[in-house]
């Protein structure tokens, strides 16, 4: 197969842009741009986002998400990107302005297709870097439209809102609190907290 097929001219510019978080280029960013690229236009959005309309969940995180950000303008700090961690290289992105969402993922044989567009290529971790670059989006991405479990603007909350948790004291923004019975709680008192305190360990 030609090595050289039609190529995104935006691809190397938004691959160094990725690159800049990691001490290289790898293949799990170029899935990640390549994803980001496709929702363009699939939800028929200009991209990089020049607003926040987009948002993107990501099913993982890590090189595939770095790569997705540089493409789609989605940033945690921007309130434009969620993690969902499932262990999946795969993303769902929602226009929160119509509702629309469409969920991506590398197809299962994209890693042995990418040998056909990397001939050359010195390993099988060459191969997908050089490959995943050129294989059509039909071919190397399986996509789908979805619809969300939750609503979007309970998903993204409401900037600017602030309550204290009646348990804690500490302040809770963005719509984040569970009222229980009529009680404010942050989710951590309500039961979901990721830690439990503990005493200062001693020193080694």
């Amino acid at each position: 197969m030609d090595d050289s097929p039609t190529y995104i001219p935006e691809l190397d510019d938004l691959l160094a842009l990725s690159a800049t978080h990691h001490h290289k280029l790898c293949p799990r960013q170029v899935l990640g741009v390549r994803a980001g690229l496709l929702a363009g236009p699939l939800l028929d959005l200009p991209l990089p986002q020049p607003e926040k309309r987009l948002l993107a969940i990501a099913e993982t995180d890590g090189c595939f998400v770095d790569g997705l950000s540089a493409a789609a303008g989605c940033y945690v700090g921007r309130r434009t990107l969620r993690i969902e961690d499932f262990g999946k290289i795969a993303v769902t992105f929602v226009d929160t302005l119509t509702g629309q969402a469409v969920r991506i993922h590398p197809r299962a044989g994209a890693r042995e297709q990418a040998w056909d567009y990397a001939p050359s290529a010195r390993n099988r971790w060459e191969a997908q870097l050089i490959g995943y670059k050129y294989i059509p989006d039909e071919l190397l991405f399986h996509w789908q439209w979805v619809e969300l479990t939750v609503p979007v603007k309970q998903i993204v909350g409401q900037a600017g809102k602030r309550v204290a948790c009646e348990i804690c004291g500490e302040e809770i923004i963005n719509q984040r609190e569970v009222v229980r019975e009529g009680t404010v709680l942050c989710k951590a008192c309500a039961g979901g907290s990721y830690i439990r305190f503990v005493q200062k360990p001693a020193a080694r």
